[in-house]
């Protein structure tokens, strides 16, 4: 018999029959994001590409776009030389 559930990153975006919103898609898929190795470079690119979403008008999309934004913050604070 085969399940009817969804299977690997497809299991963490809600389904159901109203519009999900990108705000609620993307805070479905980053609550379940515990850690990453990359490198500086790339923490810093990532950075940059969310900062236009810390003025989007989905509160969501705000909320999980400034989450992110200060955890690559941090993690680019954190690999400073010296520390």
């Amino acid at each position: 018999m085969t399940s009817t559930q969804p299977r690997g990153i497809g299991s963490l975006i809600p389904t159901r029959t109203q519009a999900v919103t990108p705000g609620e898609q993307a805070a479905a898929q980053l609550l379940h994001l515990r850690s990453a190795t990359v490198p500086v470079p790339v923490l810093a690119a990532a950075a940059a590409l969310i900062a236009p979403q810390l003025e989007n008008p989905d509160p969501a999309t705000r909320e999980a776009a400034e989450a992110v934004h200060a955890h690559l913050l941090a993690a680019i604070e954190d690999a400073a030389p010296g520390r």
